[in-house]
C-alpha cells in the first residue's frame, strides 16, 4: 500500500509537503476549502518548485469553484513545474460548499464538468454553458495538449460510482468505505488520527490534539447528512449540538465547520469534554504502531491501494514521521 499524506491548505504547506517528501510519503493531496484556506493551486505549484519526487495533488477539487477552463489552465501549470507527478481528484463538495451554506453538487452537474474538463485538457473543443471553448495556450504558455494527468472521483453511492468507472482513474474515499471500491485499482483513502504510545488515554492532550480535528469530522458528518437526530446517538452528540444549536439556523453551518479539520471548534470541545473521545479509535486510525498497521491490512484486503494521513496538531512533522514509520515498519 502506498503511503501518502494530506494537508488542509494553509501558508505553512509548501514546508509540510518538503517535509514529507523528505520521510518518504509517496503523495501530498491538498484541500480545496476556500473558505479557510489560500488557494490549493498556488500552494501546489510552491510546493512544486521546492521539491523533486513527491506526488501533488488537489484533493479534492470542487467544480462549482471554478470555471472548468480555470482548473484545466491551472492543471496544466502544475504539469509543467512538476511533470510526471500530478494527479487530480474532484469530489461534490463537503467542506468545500457546506462550509459556505451551500449543498453538495448534483453529479450530472459533476458528470457534465469532468467531460469538459478532460476533453479541454484533450485540446479538444468542448461545450460549457452553452458557448464552445478550446485551450488556445501558446508555446511557453502551458504544455502541449493533451495534458496526460490521472483524474480520481471521490464517490460513496451508486451515482458517483457510474461516473468514476466511465470518467475517472481511480476513486478518492474518505469517511467510509464503499463495497465498490474493489472494481478500481487506485483508490487513496483519506484518514485522520495519531499514533498512540502504549497505554495512552483516548483523552490525553497528545490525543486531543493530533487526532481531535479528524475526530470531530464525526460530529460534522452525522449533522450534515443525518441531521440532529444522528448527532445525539453519539457519544457527546447532546453537549456538541446544545453549542450549534445557539447559532441561528441561517448562520448554522458556520459553528458546525469551524475549525474544520484543523482544530476542535468549541461545540468540539463540548463533545470532547463530554466524553465523546471514547469513540476516538473508531472513527480515526488512532492507535499503536501495532494497532495501524492491522488496521490498514484490514483497509487493504477491502480494496484500499493508498493510505492518506492528515496530521493535525502543533508538530506536523513529528505527527508525520511517527504515522510514517508505524505503519512501514
Amino acid at each position: 500500500m502506498d503511503v501518502s499524506c494530506a494537508f488542509p491548505t494553509a501558508l505553512s504547506t509548501p514546508d509540510d509537503i518538503v517535509v514529507a517528501e523528505e520521510l518518504g510519503f509517496k503523495r501530498a493531496w491538498v484541500y480545496d476549502t476556500p473558505q479557510q484556506s489560500p488557494d490549493v493551486w498556488m500552494t501546489l505549484a510552491r510546493a512544486a518548485e521546492r521539491t523533486d519526487r513527491i506526488g501533488l495533488a488537489p484533493g479534492v477539487l470542487v467544480p462549482s469553484l471554478r470555471h472548468p477552463m480555470v482548473n484545466a489552465a491551472a492543471t496544466a501549470t502544475l504539469a509543467a513545474l512538476a511533470p510526471g507527478r500530478v494527479a487530480v481528484s474532484f469530489g461534490t463538495g463537503f467542506t468545500g460548499r457546506r462550509a459556505m451554506g451551500y449543498r453538495a453538487i448534483t453529479w450530472s452537474y459533476m458528470e457534465d464538468y469532468i467531460r469538459a474538463y478532460r476533453g479541454l485538457l484533450r485540446g479538444d473543443i468542448v461545450e460549457w454553458e452553452g458557448a464552445r471553448m478550446r485551450m488556445l495556450h501558446p508555446d511557453g504558455h502551458a504544455p502541449a495538449r493533451p495534458v496526460d494527468v490521472p483524474v480520481l472521483i471521490g464517490a460513496l453511492g451508486p451515482k458517483g460510482h457510474r461516473v468514476a468507472k466511465e470518467l475517472g482513474d481511480g476513486l478518492y474515499v474518505t469517511l467510509q468505505l464503499p463495497e465498490f471500491m474493489s472494481e478500481y485499482s487506485w483508490v487513496p483513502y483519506l484518514v485522520w488520527g495519531t499514533v498512540l504510545d502504549e497505554g495512552e488515554r483516548t483523552d490525553s492532550e497528545h490525543a486531543r490534539l493530533a487526532a481531535g480535528p479528524g475526530w470531530a469530522l464525526a460530529y460534522h458528518g452525522a449533522h450534515e447528512f443525518g441531521g440532529p437526530a444522528a448527532v445525539r446517538a453519539l457519544p457527546g452528540g447532546a453537549e456538541w449540538l446544545d453549542v450549534v444549536e445557539r447559532t441561528p439556523p441561517e448562520l448554522r453551518h458556520l459553528a458546525v465547520h469551524t475549525g474544520h479539520c484543523v482544530e476542535l471548534g468549541e461545540a468540539d470541545q463540548a463533545a470532547w469534554q463530554a466524553g465523546g473521545h471514547e469513540m476516538l479509535r473508531e472513527v480515526t486510525m488512532s492507535g499503536t504502531p501495532e494497532q495501524l498497521r492491522q488496521r490498514l491490512d484490514d483497509v487493504a484486503a477491502r480494496g484500499v491501494t493508498e493510505i492518506v494521513f492528515q496530521p493535525c496538531g502543533p508538530d506536523t512533522r513529528a505527527e508525520l514521521g511517527r504515522f510514517h514509520d508505524a505503519v512501514t515498519a
